[in-house]
């Protein structure tokens, strides 16, 4: 039964690393960009529900609400003064600026709240710690459960809106060949606008149930940005519902392995990381036959060495 338990727990914990994952995976879909300022926006919109709950008083719903547009218009202006300018430098350049912009966030998150951790725990009253007894010694967390059920919506929904709506037309044709997609009429910049901000709306969601499960501070997006990468080169680059299932088998792992050891739930999650990479780097190399026989060549004069 212990085993079940964690194994439950690991899946709804995938449902949390689905959500934080989205925005990274959507906006890399879209505009091939590496964000590694992802885990910091996603604590930047904690502060701002944590901010409107506390100063407004507002329930955290609400506050969630407010700051979705906010963080909305956040990403429209970030991809229009930071992101689409630092595409026509090459791929390099994306993945220095959303660094740079990370460790910006980061020192004045610091500059303002100080070290100290936040919560929105106390916000949320009995939903931070109840539980259904399911069977026996069965138990379920509220909380997860609605991160879990949160997750398929979010994901559910924006592939609703990939689907049939004209700006997720635009968004498949703009990623899939953007210079085709402007012949025909679309305007990719204003695509991708639309894209960071759709990505900036995830990581709030994401900010969202983090702030809620657990305490946050202005240095906790590094290991909230790990988190999403190893959910997204699990799940596969790109793929929505694969962000899903790279939550749950990381989940799964981290679950798992803090059941063996109090470090194991880190280190289960990495070796489950590395292992499915270097899969997917191998099952790539083996994809050209040119390939596989330099490795073979190589591997046979190693052993005839």
């Amino acid at each position: 039964m212990d085993l079940i338990n964690q194994v439950i727990q690991g899946i709804f914990l995938g449902g949390y690393y689905a959500i934080l994952a989205s925005g990274l995976s959507f906006l890399f879909g879209v505009m091939r960009i590496v964000n590694l300022a992802h885990g910091s926006l996603a604590i930047l919109a904690a502060y701002v529900i944590l901010g409107l709950a506390n100063w407004l008083g507002l329930n955290v719903a609400w506050a969630l609400l407010l700051a979705l547009p906010v963080m909305a218009i956040l990403g429209w202006w970030l991809n229009r003064l930071m992101l689409q300018r630092s595409l026509r430098g090459g791929g390099l350049i994306p993945i220095l600026a959303t660094f740079g912009l990370s460790i910006v966030i980061d020192n004045l998150l610091f500059l303002r709240y100080g070290a100290d951790s936040q919560s929105l725990a106390p916000n949320i009253g009995a939903l931070s710690y109840g539980s259904w007894n399911v069977v026996s010694d069965l138990y379920v967390s509220q909380l997860d459960a609605l991160t879990f059920a949160s997750a398929l919506l979010v994901l559910g929904g924006l592939q609703m809106v990939l689907s049939y709506t004209a700006l997720g037309r635009a968004i498949r044709a703009t990623a899939e060949d953007p210079d085709a997609a402007e012949l025909v009429g679309i305007d990719a910049r204003s695509v991708y606008s639309a894209a960071a901000a759709i990505s900036l709306m995830l990581i709030t969601v994401a900010g969202f149930f983090l702030a809620m499960r657990g305490t946050f501070s202005p240095y906790t997006g590094q290991t909230q940005l790990i988190f999403a990468f190893e959910t997204v080169v699990i799940g596969g680059v790109g793929s929505l519902w694969g962000t899903l299932l790279g939550g749950v088998v990381l989940g799964i792992a981290q679950s798992l392995g803090a059941q063996i050891n109090p470090l194991g739930f880190l280190i289960a999650g990495h070796a489950v990381f590395l292992i499915i990479l270097v899969l997917r780097v191998y099952r790539g190399h083996l994809k050209s036959p040119a390939t596989l026989r330099r490795i073979l060549t190589l591997r046979w004069k190693a052993v005839s060495a």
